[in-house]
């Protein structure tokens, strides 16, 4: 599953992912009924800038940008063993109990909602939250789990032998979506 080489398709590039997340973050201002007042958590490694980028725009939008946090889903996936013998697990950072607040789960892609899953309990591990909505920069489909985001930057159909990868500045120093051929 190597990104290296050239990619089949540029899917998105900086501006088309900044006018993406703009939308998003106004989808999220319309539909939670206090956005300032929930908690966006991005899924390491590449779902924390990205929360952060969309509390910025909520916080511009709306007045009131709302507490970010990160979560690692590693002891919490279904595939743990078949990844690694000794695997690093850096925890969660949450700035604030989630307890009763709306909590918005960030990530880069979703595809089979295996991620998603793991990172809804790991926090349910931390507290209980009044409820939890996932917002996504791509969903490719293909899903196992019946989860579905709430909030969605743009849908790419793609087959199993495909892969996306997603570069934000702060990972990979620059932001692009492109498809690849496994």
């Amino acid at each position: 599953m190597s990104t290296d080489g050239t990619p089949k398709a540029l899917l998105m590039d900086a501006p088309a992912m900044d006018r993406a997340l703009k939308r998003m973050a106004h989808e999220l201002i319309e539909q939670v009924s206090d956005p300032g007042g929930c908690v966006l958590v991005g899924i390491r490694r590449r779902g924390v800038p990205l929360a952060r980028r969309l509390a910025g725009y909520i916080g511009q939008f709306s007045g009131a940008a709302p507490a970010v946090g990160e979560v690692d889903i590693t002891f919490y996936r279904d595939d743990l063993t078949r990844l690694d013998d000794a695997p690093r697990v850096a925890g969660a950072a949450l700035p604030v109990d989630i307890t009763g607040r709306t909590v918005v789960l960030v990530d880069d892609v979703i595809y089979t909602g295996r991620t998603a899953r793991a990172a809804m309990e790991a926090l349910l591990a931390r507290g209980r939250a009044a409820r939890i909505r996932l917002a996504v920069l791509i969903d490719r489909g293909h899903r196992e789990l019946p989860i579905r985001p709430d909030f969605v930057g743009k849908n790419i159909p793609t087959s199993h032998t495909e892969r996306v990868s997603v570069k934000v500045t702060e990972v990979d120093g620059e932001d692009a979506v492109a498809l690849y051929e496994m």
